[in-house]
């Protein structure tokens, strides 16, 4: 089992104590010595197996932060609710993580809310920054002190939280942030359904039903070829198909700006989609290249 740690101060000393051994016992620049980090808010999945999976396949210390991280949260969104399974958290991750940072609100944020944030800019207010005012912003001040808590070579992201990755990669470009990023590939259930933790809230009939993202998703890939309008209209309909399915928005959007593109827009895409079933709401993307 990963030992668990809960205090930025001990984590801080372990990780420079297993860098210090795997130096001493190896080269300068050592695979084993390369720390990587996976941060986490828990309820882990194999989607988040994936990530910790391709941290270990990069070698040296993996450490798995688990925070429910409330700056990232809005005030009618579901901090309390959010699933906390931290004992099953820690026995999933047996044989893949060397030590898992867990901390409590009170250690990360000891003074309460921080005044001091990272602000995260223009495209933080955009899809999911229009649905969720402030998310990226504490999404970005949290990463942004788990990386000087942790100190990583590399952090591994899932794409499945795309505009995530964006703006993560860009504050490290931005600052100057001495890591590596490296992205994983979204995981899906058989059925196409991206992995979420927020999956576990949908009953039968709209578990049944939230499969039309990804099918919304595949029928925009299908219709690159044809242009942006053909790719937001393929989605558009089947979207409409499912009356269980309350959308929030549609996009494509260039991958280096992440700003929607327009119709004479060929190359690189994403296609994002979020969407509620009943209560729950739900995101998911694509890249494709627009012919």
């Amino acid at each position: 089992m990963p030992d668990v740690v809960t205090t930025i101060a001990e984590l801080r000393r372990r990780v420079a104590q297993a860098r210090e051994t795997a130096l001493r016992e190896g080269s300068s620049d050592a695979p084993d010595a390369r720390v990587v980090l996976v941060p986490t808010m828990g309820a882990l999945h194999e989607g988040h197996l994936r990530l910790v999976s391709r941290a270990r396949d990069l070698g040296g210390i993996v450490v798995v932060s688990i925070f429910v991280n409330p700056l990232q949260f809005g005030p009618t969104e579901d901090l309390e609710r959010y699933p906390r399974t931290l004992d099953a958290d820690v026995a999933q991750l047996d044989g893949l993580a060397d030590l898992v940072f867990a901390p409590t609100a009170a250690e990360m944020y000891p003074s309460g809310a921080p005044e001091t944030r990272v602000t995260a800019g223009a495209v933080a207010s955009l899809y999911e920054g229009e649905v969720r005012p402030g998310h990226f912003d504490g999404m970005l001040t949290v990463v942004a002190k788990l990386f000087n808590i942790v100190a990583p070579d590399v952090a591994v992201f899932g794409q499945k939280d795309a505009q995530q990755v964006h703006l993560v990669g860009r504050m490290v470009g931005d600052l100057d942030l001495p890591v590596t990023i490296a992205v994983v590939d979204t995981v899906r259930e058989q059925d196409g359904l991206a992995l979420s933790s927020r999956n576990r809230y949908l009953d039968d009939d709209q578990r049944a039903a939230a499969v039309v993202l990804s099918q919304a998703l595949a029928a925009a890939a299908a219709a690159a070829p044809k242009g942006t309008d053909a790719v937001l209209a393929a989605a558009r309909a089947r979207l409409a198909a499912e009356p269980a399915v309350k959308l929030d928005y549609l996009v494509v959007v260039d991958p280096e700006t992440f700003l929607a593109v327009d119709a004479e827009h060929h190359g690189p895409a994403t296609v994002l989609v979020a969407a509620r079933f009943g209560t729950t709401r739900l995101i998911d993307n694509e890249r494709i290249s627009i012919l």
